[in-house]
């Protein structure tokens, strides 16, 4: 059933047969933009989909009428949307700085590719497997929050640059649990590599050796991509959006758009880390079972999203350095321990 298994590999062989030569650089170059076209497809149907089906959630949850007449069941109001908003004006205010203030949301947009480029969604199907991913998978979240200063300080405005700043506070403050979080599952498999970390879960998914870390990472992923209760960044109930205030039009879009592929990315690589990745019962592929678990989480982030009330900020802070960050380094040394105790006590495996 695994019929979707290494098909990027064969699609460069093929390719490599076309050039009559097995290490062309235009093969290498035709794949890479294969790779680069494919994610891009996936970055925009995804987050179109997950922008209709939070619009169903929050009807369903909140008991009101979600998008009803556009399409069937009100499915092409999304489309509609990112039509009308291609077509609107973009308005940029007379003293930004042009430079910084254009920049800022294509450096925004531009990490989501980069973080999705990682991800192994079958076994094979990683686009570019790095050794490092787990740190290259930190250290683009946290440049992150440049793009989102840079937008509040180019600006001009008082709110504007509030809100970035407030942006990097949260974001700095739960990057370290969430790091911390990860170091569990990397004490467990001796690589920041996410092949091998899935790999090394066709037994059993580390969700269960690692609930502790799984916890911490869920609460901290989501202060890192802006979701209640930690949508500081932006709060909807406030008069000006944040770091966004002075956007308009595609600019805009481009940081909406980017917040959505964030989710997907998000609960991709908690299934990556956590779930198994693309193992599952040989009935459906790999990549389905990704998509599936994937699925499944994205539900659960739009669930807390409506379920909720937003923290303030101060609270936001002090779970992030009292609570987090102590229960953080509790899991790292309770899987020391554990290590220890089982090569203790099975000495012939653990060496």
């Amino acid at each position: 059933m695994d019929v979707l298994d290494n098909l990027p590999q064969r699609i460069a062989t093929g390719i490599r047969g076309l050039f009559n030569d097995p290490h062309s650089l235009w093969a290498d170059f035709t794949m890479n933009i294969i790779a680069f076209l494919l994610v891009t497809i996936l970055i925009i149907l995804f987050a179109l989909f997950i922008v209709q089906f939070e619009r169903k959630m929050a009807g369903r949850i909140q008991h009101r009428v979600g998008p009803i007449r556009l399409g069937p069941h009100g499915w092409f109001q999304t489309v509609a949307d990112a039509l009308k908003l291609l077509g609107k004006e973009i308005f940029m205010p007379a003293e930004v700085d042009k430079v910084i203030y254009t920049v800022a949301p294509l450096v925004f947009f531009a990490l989501t590719f980069l973080t999705l480029g990682i991800i192994p969604f079958a076994k094979g199907m990683v686009p570019i497997d790095l050794d490092l991913g787990i740190v290259y998978y930190l250290a683009i979240s946290s440049v992150s929050t440049l793009a989102l200063v840079m937008a509040g300080w180019s600006s001009n405005n008082k709110y504007s640059l509030l809100g970035g700043m407030r942006a990097v506070a949260q974001m700095i403050s739960y990057e370290i649990p969430l790091a911390f979080s990860l170091l569990g599952v990397v004490m467990l498999t001796h690589t920041f590599n996410l092949t091998r970390i899935v790999e090394a879960q066709a037994e059993i998914p580390f969700i269960v050796l690692q609930p502790l870390g799984f916890v911490v990472y869920i609460i901290a992923g989501l202060a890192e991509i802006n979701r209640a209760p930690f949508d500081l960044i932006e709060g909807e109930q406030e008069i000006v959006a944040g770091p966004y205030t002075e956007y308009t039009g595609l600019h805009w879009g481009l940081f909406y758009l980017a917040e959505y592929v964030n989710i997907f990315t998000y609960s991709a690589f908690a299934t990556t880390i956590f779930l198994g990745g693309w193992h599952g019962p040989s009935f459906l592929p790999g990549l389905i079972w990704f998509f599936l678990k994937t699925g499944i989480f994205t539900f659960f982030v739009v669930w807390v999203r409506w379920t909720l009330p937003r923290m303030r900020i101060d609270h936001l802070m002090h779970f992030a350095w009292k609570v987090l960050l102590p229960l953080s380094l509790a899991n790292i040394f309770l899987t020391g321990l554990g290590i220890y105790v089982y090569r203790l006590f099975i000495p012939q495996i653990g060496g």
